[in-house]
């Protein structure tokens, strides 16, 4: 009875161990099959919420967008022309036409591409031969009307790129070339060297030495930069993680801060806020307004601001045109307290991409024709 007795209950405590363990077990499993489960079940969640904040924000923008624009255009506004202008010879008829288009579009300032810079910061003198007369004809067929020697090149930053406005030598070359261009006669100096980032001193140094230059024979410094960072406070991050060597290079935008330091050197500033590379034309117009009401906001009361606008359609990029670009820096202008103290206006890209409907549109929607 005894060994019996003992004998069920050692089986009964197997049994039972067994029965436990087995229980524990299919518990365990069980658990460890609803673990993704759960967290299948938070990222559909989670997924679901942001697209919800992103669907609410489209929809938000998309209604932004209906609202029509109270501010009109300027009658200060930049162009951007093409090479062919100062390295080749023109007809009186040529010169007229360019003529008229700037002054029925009250261009204010044309940019006349006379560069590139070689990597000393020279231009060879085969690439002006033209400069002189284009000069003589728009003072005699647009008067008033600004002609600026544009000039840049790649900034050379980690072993990459031509420019190497680190070396002094380098920018004395520069500043030579600038001075070749000033006594043929043009109006300024429009710097436009990429890509620049907001630690670059060696850049501040080259402005504070070409507004001297500028300043002293009563001629304008004008200079093009990338649109703004969308937070400061990300640059030292793309800078840790992004190391300015090899190919890739985080963005070059300026910060606010750098932004000021760049207006109060110069006498005008022009923002590349195109190439927008947005899906739709409400979220291209509320980029363009964006950073026109910012740009404006930083620097309208220290220095004349174009913000740039684009002729051309990017193969990639079917949501932004003209028109979305005007409406947007309208946009952006309705939003700011008051009007800037400095003039400002639009900087269209290009004169070599901008058709006879693309001027209409432009006197229609920015000159209020």
């Amino acid at each position: 009875m005894g060994t019996d007795t003992g004998g069920n209950t050692a089986r009964d405590t197997e049994d039972g161990s067994a029965g436990a363990r087995d229980r524990r077990g299919t518990g365990t499993g069980l658990r460890r099959r609803l673990r993704p489960l759960r967290l299948l079940r938070l990222t559909a969640w989670a997924a679901a919420f942001v697209s919800g904040l992103v669907a609410i924000f489209l929809v938000q923008t998309w209604l932004w967008w209906q609202q029509e624009p109270i501010s009109g255009g300027t009658g200060a506004n930049g162009l951007w022309a093409r090479h062919q202008w100062v390295g080749e010879r023109h007809t009186e008829a040529e010169y007229r036409a360019l003529a008229d288009t700037v002054r029925q579009n009250r261009i204010t300032d044309v940019f006349f591409h006379a560069g590139p810079f070689e990597a000393d910061g020279t231009v060879p003198p085969a690439k002006y031969t033209n400069a002189r007369n284009l000069i003589e004809a728009m003072r005699r067929l647009a008067p008033g009307v600004r002609s600026q020697a544009y000039l840049g090149q790649i900034r050379r930053v980690g072993g990459h790129g031509i420019l190497d406005l680190d070396s002094p030598e380098v920018r004395r070359g520069v500043l030579a070339t600038d001075k070749i261009f000033l006594d043929l006669g043009f109006d300024g100096i429009h710097y436009d060297v990429e890509p620049v980032y907001p630690d670059d001193d060696s850049f501040v140094r080259l402005l504070d030495d070409t507004r001297a230059l500028t300043r002293a024979r009563g001629r304008v410094l004008s200079v093009a930069l990338e649109q703004l960072t969308l937070v400061d406070a990300a640059q030292p991050v793309y800078r840790a993680l992004i190391p300015r060597g090899g190919g890739l290079h985080y963005p070059a935008r300026p910060t606010e801060d750098f932004l000021r330091t760049v207006a109060d050197r110069v006498d005008q500033v022009t923002i590349m806020t195109y190439d927008v590379s947005l899906p739709t034309r409400s979220l291209v117009g509320r980029h363009f307004a964006w950073h026109t009401e910012r740009t404006l906001r930083l620097i309208g009361d220290r220095v004349t601001v174009f913000m740039g606008v684009p002729t051309y359609r990017p193969l990639m990029d079917w949501a932004e045109d003209l028109e979305g670009a005007l409406r947007g820096v309208r946009r952006g202008v309705d939003a700011l307290d008051r009007r800037p103290a400095r003039p400002y206006g639009v900087g269209i890209y290009a004169e070599w991409t901008t058709s006879p409907a693309d001027w209409a549109r432009y006197r229609a929607d920015w000159l209020n024709k």
